[in-house]
C-alpha cells in the first residue's frame, strides 16, 4: 500500500484480481503504472487473452514475484464499492455459486473496456428505401421494434441478421441515420418535488409510513399488501420520491417486460422524466450507458428485471419488488437465485429500504410479516370509485359442454352480455399454444421432443410443434412419425390458440386479441398490443399468465377462468399457493374503473379448499391454513430445502454418481438433514441430457450451505456431468 490510503496500491504492488473467468479463485498481478484502487475494474492478461476483472484486495505472494504479470490497464469505470463486493460475496456464499459467476452477473454490460469519447450510432432515417429487400426490411423492423433507440453498427447488424454493408448503403439513401453521439450520457434528473396523484386517506397513510422509513436511512423491509387496483404503485412511488429527495438511488423490479411501458409513463408523469431501463428489451448501447451511470450515481431511478439487482449502484436507498410473489423472480439457470431474497440481502448492505408489493404475497413474505421480521401495510379498498369484482364459481359438472369445447354455456352467456354493453371480457387459460398433446389416433403415439422427455406443443399460428423445455421446434407432420399413418394426428386438450378458435366460432363479430408470450417477436410488439387493448381495441382477450401481471384495462368487466383446477394437479409444494395467487390476480383485472366487474371461475371441484378461499376472499384464513400445513411438515418457510440437479448425456453415469453421492451423506446427517433420491427429474431429459434430482431437507436453523459444500466436495465430478445446487428451490421440473 502507498500514500494514497488503505485502499490504494502503488505501481508494482501485488494485487489480487477476481476475473469473470471460471477459475474459482482470484489471481495475483502487479498494480499498473499510476497504481490502482480496491474495486477498480481492470483488464488483465490470462494466457494469450485479456480478460475483465476487479481488484479485490492485496495479493497473497509466496512465489517468484518476477514472474507476476502486471495489470494491463485500469478501465474508465467507477470502482466497485465495498457494499457491492460484500453483497456479491454473501450472495455467492448463500447460493453456493463461484465468485467469477457472481462477477459476471455484476458486469453484464457490453463495451466496458471501450475508451470514453464520441462514437457513431444508428437510428431510423427520414427516407423510405428506393428498393425494399428482405435484408433492408429486417433492419427497419429492428429500428421500429426498439422505438427510436440508438444502436452501434455491429449491434444493429447482429439484431437484423444482415451485413454491415447493408446498413451503410441504407445510410447513403437516408433510410438509416448515422450520428456522432457521446458514449454515455447521464440520465435526466427526476424531480421528487412534483405533485403526485391525489391519494385516498389509507393510501396517504401508507405512503407516509414508507416515506418515513426511507428518510430514516436504515435497513428495513415492508410488505405492502393491497388488493388489485388499490393504488400500490402510487404509494410506493412516494417512497421513491423520498429516496430521490435524499439524493440516493432507487430500483423498482418488475416481473414482466410488458409492464414497463405503462410504468415508465407513470414515472414520467410523477417525476417529469423517464427513469433508466434494464431488461432484455433494451439495446446493448443503453445497457452499457445505464451500467456506467448507475456506478457514477448519475441515474436516480432504475426500472428493471431481476438482473438489475446486480447493477453497480453508487448509493442505493430503496428497492421495490413489485408483484413480489411472481415466480419469474427466481432465476432457474446459470446462477440460481431468488431476486426477492437477494433484494433484501442487498438492501441490508447499503442501509436501504425494501418494499415488497403484492395483492397475493408469497407465503415466505406473509410469514416474515406475521412474525415481525418485516413491517406490513395493508390497502384494503380499490382506488377511486372502482370496486372489487364479484367472484363466482361455475360448477362444470352441471354444465353441458360439447366435445372439444371449453367455454361453458354460463360463461358464454356472460361474455355475450358484456360485449353487448360495449365492455371487454378476458378468458384466462394458463397454457400456451394450440394443444398440449398431439396424439395419433391410429397407434396412440404422442409426439415428443427428440432432445427432451417432454411432449411437443402444437402452435398452430406458427404451423410448428414446440418443446417448452428446450425450445426445439419442427414443422407439424402430415403423417404419424411412429406408424406413418396420414391424417390421423389429433390435438388433445386446449391451449390459448385452440380457445381462440372456439371464441372465433362462437362470437364471430367480436374483435379478438391473444396475449401469450410466444406470439410476440419483440417486447415492443407486446407493449403495443396491450396499449391497443387498453384503448378498447378488442372485445374478447384470451391470455396466459402474462395477463395477470399488473395490466390496467379500463373497459374490462368480465374475467372467465377456463380451467381453475389446472394448477391444483401434481404434487408441487406450492401448487395451492400458486393457484390461489394466479386466479386472484387474474380475477382482479376486472372492474378496475367505474364499471363493476365479475369473475367467473370454471371448476370441476368448486368445493376444493383453494377454490373456496379464492371465492370467499378470506385470504388471511387461507395463508394461516397453508402456513400451518407447511409448519407441520417442516417445509419452507419453516424448514429448508436444497435441490441437487445432476445431468449427463449418459444415463448410467448420472444415476451412478447420484447414488454414490447419496451414500456419502455424513456431512448432512451431522446437521440433522435428510437426503431424498436420487430420482429422475419430472422432465427426465432436457436438450439430450439425462437429469436426476436429489432433495435435501433440513431444519430452519441448520447451517445448510456449509454442509452441502462439504458433502459435494467429497466427489470428483466426471467431465461430462454437471452438478447444480438450488438453494430454496421454487420448482421441481
Amino acid at each position: 500500500m502507498g500514500d494514497g490510503g488503505p485502499d490504494f496500491f502503488d505501481e508494482g504492488a501485488l494485487v489480487s484480481v477476481l476475473t469473470t473467468e471460471p477459475l474459482g479463485r482470484a489471481l495475483d498481478y502487479r498494480a499498473p503504472d499510476g497504481g490502482c484502487f480496491v474495486g477498480a475494474f481492470v483488464e488483465v492478461p490470462l494466457g494469450p487473452r485479456r480478460v475483465l476483472g476487479v481488484v479485490w484486495g492485496a495479493g497473497e505472494g509466496g512465489y517468484d514475484l518476477a514472474k507476476v504479470r502486471p495489470v494491463t490497464r485500469v478501465l474508465d469505470a467507477a470502482p466497485m464499492g465495498e457494499a457491492m463486493r460484500t453483497f456479491l460475496q454473501r450472495a455467492a456464499d448463500y447460493t453456493l455459486t463461484p465468485m467469477p459467476a457472481m462477477l459476471r452477473l455484476a458486469s453484464r454490460a457490453p463495451g466496458l473496456a471501450d475508451p470514453p469519447g464520441p462514437r457513431k450510432v444508428y437510428r431510423k432515417g427520414w427516407a423510405e428505401p428506393d428498393r425494399m429487400t428482405e435484408a433492408r426490411a429486417r433492419v427497419i423492423a429492428v429500428l421500429d421494434d426498439y422505438g427510436g433507440a440508438a444502436f452501434t453498427l455491429s449491434e444493429l447488424a447482429a439484431l437484423a441478421e444482415v451485413t454491415t454493408s447493408v446498413i451503410k448503403t441504407m445510410v447513403k439513401i437516408g433510410a438509416v441515420a448515422e450520428e456522432e453521439a457521446p458514449r454515455d450520457l447521464p440520465y435526466p434528473l427526476l424531480d421528487p418535488g412534483l405533485q403526485g396523484k391525489p391519494l385516498a386517506p389509507d393510501q396517504a397513510e401508507a405512503a407516509e409510513k414508507l416515506r418515513a422509513a426511507v428518510a430514516g436511512g436504515r435497513y428495513g423491509t415492508t410488505l405492502l399488501k393491497g388488493v388489485t387496483g388499490s393504488g400500490k404503485t402510487e404509494v410506493y412511488l412516494e417512497a421513491v420520491a423520498e429516496c430521490l429527495a435524499q439524493g440516493r438511488q432507487a430500483l423498482v423490479l418488475l416481473p414482466e417486460i410488458a409492464l414497463t411501458s405503462e410504468f415508465l409513463n407513470r414515472v414520467e408523469e410523477r417525476f417529469g422524466a423517464k427513469p433508466g431501463e434494464w431488461h432484455s428489451g433494451v439495446t446493448q448501447t443503453e445497457r452499457r450507458r445505464l451500467w456506467r451511470m448507475a456506478g457514477e450515481g448519475r441515474v436516480g431511478l432504475v426500472v428493471g428485471a431481476r438482473s438489475a439487482l446486480f447493477l453497480p449502484f453508487r448509493d442505493l436507498g430503496l428497492i421495490v419488488v413489485d408483484e413480489e410473489h411472481d415466480t419469474s423472480y427466481k432465476q432457474e439457470d446459470g446462477v440460481l437465485y431468488n431476486a426477492r431474497d437477494m433484494a433484501v440481502l442487498r438492501a441490508s448492505m447499503t442501509d436501504a429500504q425494501v418494499v415488497l408489493a403484492s395483492a397475493t404475497p408469497c407465503l415466505e413474505s406473509w410469514v416474515n410479516a406475521a412474525s415481525g421480521k418485516y413491517a406490513r401495510i395493508d390497502l384494503t379498498s380499490r382506488f377511486g370509485v372502482a370496486e372489487l369484482p364479484d367472484m363466482r364459481a361455475i360448477d362444470m359438472r352441471a354444465e353441458r359442454l360439447e366435445q372439444n369445447r371449453w367455454i361453458s354455456p354460463t360463461l358464454a352467456g356472460a361474455v355475450t352480455d358484456r360485449i353487448g354493453r360495449g365492455e371487454q371480457a378476458l378468458l384466462f387459460l394458463n397454457r400456451r399454444g394450440y394443444a398440449p398433446v398431439t396424439i395419433c389416433r391410429a397407434c396412440g403415439h404422442q409426439i415428443g421432443c427428440d432432445h427432451c422427455d417432454a411432449r411437443m406443443v402444437e402452435h398452430r399460428f406458427l404451423k410448428r410443434l414446440v418443446c417448452h423445455q428446450c425450445g426445439e421446434t419442427k414443422p407439424m407432420p402430415e403423417a404419424c412419425p411412429h406408424c406413418k399413418a396420414e391424417g390421423r394426428l389429433a390435438p388433445v386438450g386446449p391451449g390459448v390458440e385452440r380457445l381462440a378458435e372456439e371464441v372465433a366460432a362462437r362470437f364471430p363479430e367480436a374483435r379478438l386479441a391473444i396475449l401469450s408470450s410466444d406470439l410476440f417477436g419483440s417486447a415492443r410488439a407486446l407493449k403495443e398490443t396491450i396499449g391497443t387493448i387498453a384503448e378498447g381495441g378488442a372485445d374478447i382477450i384470451i391470455g396466459t399468465q402474462i395477463v395477470a401481471k399488473g395490466h390496467n384495462f379500463p373497459l374490462l368487466t368480465l374475467v372467465g377462468v377456463i380451467d381453475a383446477d389446472l394448477g391444483l394437479q401434481g404434487s408441487d409444494l406450492r401448487a395451492a399457493e400458486r393457484t390461489f395467487q394466479l386466479v386472484r390476480q387474474v380475477s382482479g383485472r376486472a372492474g378496475r374503473s367505474e364499471r363493476p366487474g365479475v369473475a367467473l371461475i370454471q371448476s370441476y371441484q368448486p368445493e376444493h379448499p383453494v377454490i373456496r378461499a379464492i371465492l370467499s376472499g378470506e385470504e388471511e384464513a387461507f395463508w394461516r391454513a397453508e402456513a400451518a400445513e407447511r409448519q407441520a411438515a417442516g417445509m419452507p418457510p419453516f424448514g429448508r430445502l436444497a435441490g441437487i440437479i445432476l445431468s449427463s448425456p449418459d444415463v448410467q453415469t448420472v444415476f451412478d454418481f447420484g447414488a454414490d453421492l447419496a451414500r456419502r451423506d455424513a456431512p448432512l446427517r451431522r446437521i440433522g438433514a435428510q437426503v431424498f433420491g436420487p430420482a429422475p427429474a419430472p422432465v427426465a431429459r432436457v436438450r439430450g441430457r439425462h437429469r436426476v434430482r436429489l432433495l435435501v431437507k433440513a431444519e430452519k436453523t441448520a447451517s445448510l450451505q456449509a454442509a452441502l459444500a462439504e458433502w459435494v466436495g467429497q466427489m470428483r465430478i466426471p467431465a461430462n456431468l454437471r452438478l447444480a445446487i438450488d438453494i430454496d428451490p421454487q420448482s421441481f421440473y
